[in-house]
């Protein structure tokens, strides 16, 4: 079980992936045409072995589009789990009080979504893919026609910020079934080779997805892409899309 993907709802689809392209690396994405029927359009980015997805609203009256007036505009939006067995994860949440909100299953992709006021932060996702190394929300390949991203190489951890860390992770912790890790910063969720920190808000933007930690190849042309974009980078850190961008080194 491991973050295999990670979603920011931003308000201009066209400019935020053409900074991300820039930021990150990246020659090209996947346009999925199925997010139409929530509104919205998107934009699917290979990092490594794992993904990074922008959405946006099409139109008025989305789920996505009241994510961004709760947040105050661009933010973080979805953890999207990889999981073994689907059939097994949707026994036990349907055994508790956690409401599924969407379900897919195309054979090869199936998919649930759960109800962000059981799980606060983000839409929580739980994946399987047929065979796993595949990741069809990438396209028709599961992935493999995308270029990955020059300057990053996957997904290392992401962050959920509230006013009650605790609660938080333990709500995250019954959805995904795995414990919650105590540590002197917060609660962690700690998967397979992900993490899932949950630590106090520093804002009043609410409970969120407020930063997500990338393997970085290497950091300078990510600094060098920033000051061209005018974005401020802050150590090994810049902020974009309402969310901390961390590059870390590689495992």
């Amino acid at each position: 079980m491991n973050i295999r993907q990670l979603a920011l709802v931003a308000n201009n689809l066209g400019e935020t992936q053409a900074h991300l392209f820039k930021l990150l690396g990246i020659e090209r994405g996947f346009h999925d045409p199925e997010v139409a029927q929530f509104g919205l359009h998107n934009v699917v980015m290979r990092i490594g072995d794992a993904y990074l997805e922008v959405v946006a609203p099409m139109q008025d009256d989305t789920t996505a589009g009241r994510f961004l007036e709760r947040r105050g505009g661009d933010s973080g939006y979805m953890v999207l789990v990889q999981v073994d067995n689907l059939a097994r994860e949707r026994a036990r949440i349907a055994a508790s009080d956690i409401r599924i909100v969407w379900e897919v299953d195309s054979g090869t992709a199936s998919g649930m979504h759960l109800h962000p006021k059981d799980v606060p932060g983000a839409i929580a996702s739980l994946d399987q893919m047929v065979p796993p190394q595949k990741w069809f929300w990438a396209g028709a390949e599961g992935g493999d026609d995308l270029p990955p991203a020059r300057h990053v190489g996957g997904i290392a951890a992401a962050e959920i910020r509230s006013a009650d860390p605790d609660a938080a992770a333990a709500c995250w912790s019954r959805a995904y079934g795995v414990d919650v890790t105590p540590t002197n910063a917060g609660p962690d969720i700690v998967f397979d080779a992900t993490l899932l920190r949950f630590r106090t808000s520093r804002d009043t933007r609410g409970a969120g997805l407020a930063a997500i930690d990338l393997y970085a190849h290497d950091f300078a042309p990510i600094a060098a892409a920033a000051a061209e974009l005018g974005i401020a980078v802050r150590e090994s850190s810049l902020d974009y899309c309402g969310t901390r961008f961390n590059f870390v080194p590689p495992p």
